[in-house]
């Protein structure tokens, strides 16, 4: 089966939010450290752009969740990739996301991370899409609300697929 990719979100369009985003989380945590946990692998291009925008001093920490395999809609089992390397106690932490869907791995993920006794704990996803939620979680900086359709680009992929695509795309399948 054959895909084609129609853009949904034009480069600047993300662009754009993420500095948005930036100057909100900079204004939010003004006289803070932030420690920014980017769940690998579609988050990183997202956390590395939006790290660049954010003015107060930011460390940076990475985790591997995974609940998607090679299909298109999440299994709603998570499994941990790779755990973070720095302990969170007493930070303020900024689970950094690609996308928020119908909300198993992240309401599994924030769990667990809160009882590493953070100061604080917060969610920014660049994509969000509500109608497909599952399990409520609450998400405190969001780029893009978007349709149930399967998207790629900017870190996120299909199969492995179109993770470097500068712009998030729809796969449409033939």
């Amino acid at each position: 089966m054959a895909e084609r990719v129609r853009v949904l979100l034009s480069e600047a369009e993300v662009d754009a939010k993420i500095q948005e985003i930036g100057e909100q989380i900079s204004r939010d945590y003004a006289g803070k450290q932030v420690h920014l946990v980017c769940v690998l692998k579609g988050g990183s291009f997202f956390m590395c752009e939006l790290a660049k925008r954010i003015t107060v001093p930011v460390s940076l920490d990475f985790m591997s969740v995974s609940s998607y395999g090679s299909e298109t809609k999440s299994s709603g089992v998570v499994k941990i990739v790779k755990d973070l390397d720095e302990p969170l106690k007493g930070k303020d932490v900024i689970v950094i996301e690609d996308i928020v869907d119908s909300g198993r791995t992240l309401s599994y993920l924030l769990e667990m991370l809160r009882k590493r006794e953070p100061n604080s704990l917060a969610l920014c996803t660049l994509l969000d899409k509500p109608e497909r939620r599952v399990i409520d979680v609450k998400v405190d900086y969001t780029g893009f609300n978007i349709p149930d359709e399967f998207v790629v680009g900017y870190g996120l992929d299909y199969d492995q697929r179109y993770r470097n695509l500068p712009y998030i795309g729809v796969v449409e399948f033939n």
